[in-house]
């Protein structure tokens, strides 16, 4: 097995107590700290802005992950990075941005690490020709838009197939899988390619966040 990463989603934490909800994932051994921007438009809710990404960056040092769920994710690039983000990933779909070339240059210009997404239903065809540009490729194990959602085992072949073009290519990215993940999918998802776990109601539901990422570290192994 690889080294795989947890990346804790803030989606699933208690928003009253946000700060404190990111510095106890930190503490308990989170990589990354994994933050959905939803506009109400591409996905039917709305989650965080720039302001609370800035407030996010001051209870951790973790690399902040941040998933652009929105339309024309070029509007708002430079917000985003000056709010804190390492990582900004943008959506592969036309229904997102129809520059995904330029979006993804452009993010790699501001100093942080491009990234891209394609939801259950895009094909790995649609992101040929950018996957030279990005650091990360996310694959989306549930449809997008809220949090909770049952894990699709039927994006296990779409994760290895992906990950078999990139060797094929001598493409190295992380391989990143948000949606359901939890001890019991965690694994299935690392043998088909993926290094990067998102853990939102998986741990955040937990007593003991610790203990949580321990489980899924376990049977990542």
């Amino acid at each position: 097995m690889r080294d795989v990463k947890i990346a804790a989603s803030v989606l699933a934490a208690d928003f009253a107590r946000l700060g404190e909800e990111v510095r106890a994932v930190d503490t308990a051994g989170s990589d990354w700290i994994h933050v959905d921007i939803m506009d109400g438009h591409f996905v039917p809710d709305i989650s965080f802005g720039p302001a609370v990404v800035k407030a996010i960056r001051k209870s951790t040092q973790k690399p902040l992950n941040v998933h652009l769920m929105v339309v024309e994710p070029e509007r708002m690039l430079e917000r985003y990075r000056d709010a804190g983000a390492d990582h900004l990933l943008v959506q592969a779909e036309p229904g997102s941005t129809i520059h995904l070339h330029r979006v993804l240059s452009r993010v790699r210009e501001l100093g942080c690490k491009p990234g891209v997404v394609i939801d259950p239903a895009t094909p790995i065809a649609w992101i040929e020709h950018v996957l030279h540009l990005v650091d990360i490729v996310l694959v989306m194990t549930v449809n997008p838009g809220f949090s909770g959602q049952a894990f699709l085992p039927e994006m296990l072949p779409k994760i290895a197939a992906l990950r078999a073009r990139c060797n094929e290519r001598g493409l190295h990215p992380h391989i990143e899988v948000d949606g359901g993940q939890n001890p019991h999918t965690v694994r299935q998802s690392v043998e088909a390619g993926a290094d990067v776990i998102v853990a939102g109601t998986a741990l955040f539901n937990q007593p003991d966040y610790a203990k949580a990422i321990d489980a899924m570290r376990m049977n990542c192994s």
